[in-house]
């Protein structure tokens, strides 16, 4: 068993124009006041980092990292979420998703396609030299549109789909094992990658790729109606990352799993702050301790209700009182005594 670390917090959510979340120097005070321990760079937000720079430079990365250190704060992963998404776009999705690009990659699939790759490829390089073992990511999609099969699929679709989508992977998940970096995906309804299923679907078209491995977010779960905690027993050995955000599911005669293209305040499956949603995060950091996952915990905010300053003050301290301090010695050890091979076989009636 192994002690999680935390608690942690990923920034992406907060970053504003106002202070203090508006510099690193800002956002690291307020994290730490907080009592948060580990932070999460979204490594698109180029006030945090210089994701180039840190690729190509191990002393850049050490001034960063010891900013980041001087202020009682560790980095727990760098993400590439809207990097990765676009390794992997349907073309129906284009002209929204070129909102994640630059603007020379704008209306070119292609350019913006090898501009996420070769951001990727710096992840991979910024992570070692910053000493961390895991990254997050999203896998990008190529078949969500076909999730509900109407007009039916073709046969030879979603093979020929993860086929593709592994095609695209492969060279920047052997990037990241040469780094001895695992490439955590969050398994995320939007993604190819959104349950246990299609992780399994695409960890087989890498050819069983070492570097696959799980952010492990279980209110996107509970949006699906997913068995968040048999998940974890099904995939523990692949959790290398894990947000800590709330959700809930509340269908009525009107609202179900769809949604109805409503705003997310008025669909049945929303996302909450910690604590006022549906998880049971006190069995899921059971299972996680149990079964020795390596990982911090890192707290994502996304709540149509509640602001993200009260739902971060709430969150650091849900966390905190959600380790399980891994224990050093059995309940029964006062009762113990040396071995004694002769008396062991007069127990059995040898």
């Amino acid at each position: 068993m192994k002690t999680i670390k935390g608690p942690a917090v990923f920034l992406a959510q907060f970053m504003d124009d106002k202070a203090p979340f508006n510099t690193l120097e800002g956002i690291c005070q307020w994290a730490a006041d907080l009592g948060y321990k580990g932070i999460q760079i979204p490594t698109w937000e180029s006030r945090l980092i210089d994701l180039n720079l840190a690729g190509e430079s191990k002393v850049y990365c050490d001034e960063l990292k010891g900013k980041i250190n001087s202020f009682g704060l560790e980095i727990t992963e760098l993400s590439t979420h809207l990097q990765g998404q676009l390794v992997a776009v349907h073309p129906a999705y284009d002209l929204m998703f070129d909102n994640f690009a630059p603007d020379d990659c704008k209306n070119n699939p292609k350019k913006r396609t090898e501009w996420a790759r070769q951001q990727l490829i710096s992840a991979a390089k910024a992570s070692k030299h910053l000493g961390l073992k895991a990254h997050a990511t999203f896998s990008g999609a190529l078949l969500w549109h076909t999730w509900h099969p109407w007009p039916q699929r073709p046969e030879g679709l979603v093979e020929m789909g993860f086929e593709e989508l592994a095609k695209r992977w492969l060279p920047l998940l052997n990037e990241f094992e040469e780094n001895g970096v695992a490439v955590c995906y969050e398994i995320h309804p939007g993604e190819d990658l959104h349950d246990g299923v299609t992780f399994e679907r695409f960890l087989k078209a890498t050819g069983n790729h070492k570097a696959v491995n799980i952010l492990y977010d279980p209110s996107h779960f509970v949006l699906q109606q997913l068995d968040y905690i048999q998940y974890i027993d099904h995939y523990h050995e692949f959790i290398k990352s894990f947000h800590v955000k709330d959700s809930e599911f509340i269908p009525d005669g009107k609202r179900g799993a769809f949604g109805g293209y409503s705003d997310w305040k008025d669909r049945a499956g929303r996302y909450r702050s910690l604590g006022d949603g549906q998880i049971d995060y006190k069995t899921v950091f059971s299972k996680l301790t149990e079964y020795g996952c390596d990982v911090w915990a890192v707290m994502e905010w996304e709540c149509v209700i509640k602001s993200p300053e009260q739902g971060a003050r709430e969150g650091a301290k849900f966390i905190s009182d959600r380790i399980i301090e891994v224990t050093q010695k059995r309940f029964d050890d006062f009762a113990g005594a040396a071995i004694d091979k002769e008396k062991l076989k007069k127990i059995l009636g040898l």
